[in-house]
């Protein structure tokens, strides 16, 4: 147990460095003309707000907190991205462990591959990765629906993979297709952002996904099949 849960430590460590720094070259500049418009968006609508009510002026200039620009920003994100890694290495290693298969490099990229299009590739046919101001359905719903997706895929993929039986395999594309038989919640279509910078978002996040799941698929295939399998 000691082995798998540092194989997951490790493997997890690596793949969140990796894609804090591929993130770092394609999304972060592209939140960042993102919030350019929100920001312009904000300071229009409080200048409109304090001309038509200036004894809620104090009111609508009070904000949430957030980390600032800069190193403290940057190194809140490398943190979510190392957890980010480390959680769903442990689920990758529990699947080998479950499976009792031997696991090497080549084996893990699969598998890791199999991770994208679970968590990343299908509920992105339904709700496309957005950058904030985006309008989009009730949050809610979307968690429930991509929670739901994730599940089937995860499980629709294991029936027509792995058992023999024609019948299960057949299941198995049955469920992988439902939630998106079903569709994905709706809001209204639009925001401030433009168009093309959220098809750009879109695209980056899957580029940054794909290598996420294939370096954290390498690595613990490498690290589970050289050390758990002893």
């Amino acid at each position: 147990m000691q082995k798998i849960l540092l194989t997951a430590l490790a493997a997890g460590i690596v793949a969140g460095l990796s894609t804090f720094a591929i993130q770092t070259a394609k999304l972060t500049p592209l939140i960042l003309q993102a919030e350019v418009y929100e920001e312009a968006e904000s300071a229009k609508q409080e200048a409109t707000e304090t001309a038509m009510h200036e004894t809620h002026e104090h009111e609508h200039n009070e904000e949430t907190w957030e980390p600032a620009n800069g190193f403290e920003r940057n190194a809140y994100r490398l943190l979510a991205d190392i957890g980010m890694g480390i959680g769903f290495a442990l689920i990758l290693v529990g699947a080998f462990t479950l499976r009792g298969e031997k696991i090497d490099t080549k084996r893990g990229i699969l598998w890791g591959l199999a991770g994208f299009a679970t968590f990343s590739l299908a509920p992105t046919f339904g709700l496309p990765p957005e950058l904030p101001t985006t309008l989009a359905a009730d949050l809610n719903l979307r968690q429930i629906w991509w929670l739901g997706t994730a599940i089937a895929t995860a499980t629709g993929l294991y029936m027509a993979i792995f058992p023999r039986q024609n019948i299960i395999k057949i299941l198995g594309i049955a469920i992988l297709a439902l939630p998106h038989i079903i569709g994905a919640p709706h809001g209204p279509v639009g925001g401030i952002v433009p168009t093309e910078l959220n098809a750009q978002f879109a695209s980056a996040s899957l580029t940054v996904m794909v290598i996420f799941w294939i370096v954290l698929g390498a690595a613990s295939g490498w690290l589970y099949g050289n050390h758990c399998s002893k």
